[in-house]
């Protein structure tokens, strides 16, 4: 494949409103995952590992710290014409905002004219996976297609929150369905449907007819699954691409197929547990396609104290512990600390996620919590244990797990 003629689009703009309250004041691609990532950093690392070096990011919804991160970590060689560029929202045919993610690529549709690739890549920038794209880009050249899709078998049960696909024998789409409330299942897969992953590859060409018709359409609601991709399947070769035959360098086999939608705080929470067991499902260490992110000039972790007598052991287990984390006399297990957290001694903090500059006082136990940004909890605060009380200070998730929002106040 030629990556000079490729136009990868990240939509970057969501609001991920069944995430909140960690979107409250932020962009879900710009929610941490994994203690020192952002969500974007996924779809974005996956672009360049695989040579697609010409990007533009979307934005609309509280995007500043999305434009921050990528402002200072995301740098490219553009004297050899490479870039990562952010494009706000800018009403360029009047006086709207985006009204769906294909309007999204209308209003800037000059971007790709301008461009002029011979594909366009659009993709979704709050999912957690690893690809290789060039395998789905040969897949999509020879098949002819006008537009391939990427789907993964999903659960019936969790097929509603997906566009639902349905493929003949050579994988062309010949069914779709928009989160349907009955989603079809598999034939070779029951229980199963296929599901659409939120990356498509477009011939150009294809993509501006397509797009172009939409907005004339005064029906449309201006969606890629609720619009484009059905009428497309109808009159164009439209292919699915299947998920799990791809491969990426450094792969294991039990990484095969791994793609999680963090859109709902449990799926957040789980996507994070799968980070820590001994051999994780899915691997940050991978030093051949690696995650790419703004590293800030932090020191080391420190964990200090070792007195047993006194059950102050500063330890984690199971865990990620990130730079710049002080771990003085507490106990962590299974829990992922983002930069500049403190565990101050006697702490036991279990199955939690912590944010950035949370500090935990002494003698405090946190136990299935997703703390936010910058808290500061008193000592001897016990959160994670009392669905009652927690009602009454914090946000509870139908799971059972506590949400401390951004700096709130003790």
């Amino acid at each position: 494949m030629i990556a000079t003629r490729v136009l990868a689009m990240v939509l970057a703009g969501g609001a991920g409103r069944r995430l909140m309250p960690l979107t409250a004041q932020r962009a879900k691609p710009a929610v941490p995952f994994a203690g020192r990532y952002r969500l974007i950093d996924f779809v974005l690392s996956n672009l360049v590992n695989s040579g697609l070096m010409k990007i533009k990011v979307l934005t609309q919804y509280m995007s500043d710290s999305l434009n921050t991160h990528i402002a200072r970590g995301w740098h490219l060689a553009t004297i050899i014409d490479n870039y990562v560029e952010l494009v706000p929202a800018q009403q360029r045919i009047g006086p709207t905002w985006y009204r769906g993610s294909a309007d999204a690529l209308y209003q800037n549709l000059n971007m790709v004219t301008d461009e002029n690739p011979d594909y366009v890549a659009i993709l979704w920038a709050d999912h957690v996976y690893k690809m290789d794209l060039r395998e789905m880009f040969d897949f999509h050249r020879q098949a002819g297609a006008a537009l391939t899709l990427a789907a993964i078998p999903v659960p019936v049960a969790e097929a509603s929150d997906f566009g639902c696909i349905t493929v003949g024998d050579d994988w062309r789409m010949v069914g779709y369905k928009e989160k349907p409330a009955v989603p079809p299942e598999m034939p070779n897969k029951p229980g199963f449907a296929l599901a659409s992953m939120g990356i498509h590859i477009f011939s150009t060409d294809a993509l501006i007819r397509a797009i172009e018709a939409d907005a004339a359409n005064k029906e449309s609601s201006h969606d890629f699954g609720k619009d484009i991709v059905p009428r497309m399947f109808q009159n164009e070769r439209v292919f699915v691409y299947d998920f799990s035959k791809n491969s990426h360098p450094g792969m294991t086999e039990q990484e095969r197929g791994y793609w999680r939608d963090v859109g709902t705080v449990q799926a957040y929470w789980s996507a994070h547990m799968d980070l820590v067991s001994t051999t994780p499902v899915f691997n940050l260490y991978n030093p051949a396609w690696p995650i790419h992110t703004y590293y800030r000039p932090l020191p080391p972790a420190k964990f200090v104290h070792d007195m047993p007598n006194e059950g102050r052991v500063g330890f984690a287990t199971e865990s990620l512990v990130s730079e710049g984390c002080i771990i003085s006399g507490g106990r962590i297990h299974r829990s992922v600390l983002s930069p500049r957290v403190r565990i101050n001694s006697f702490c036991q903090v279990h199955e939690s996620i912590l944010f950035d500059g949370v500090n935990v006082g002494r003698y405090s136990r946190l136990n299935r919590v997703i703390v936010d940004k910058g808290v500061d909890i008193p000592p001897g605060t016990e959160i994670g244990y009392d669905r009652e009380a927690d009602l009454k200070r914090f946000d509870v998730d139908p799971s059972g797990l506590v949400i401390v929002r951004k700096h709130y106040k003790f």
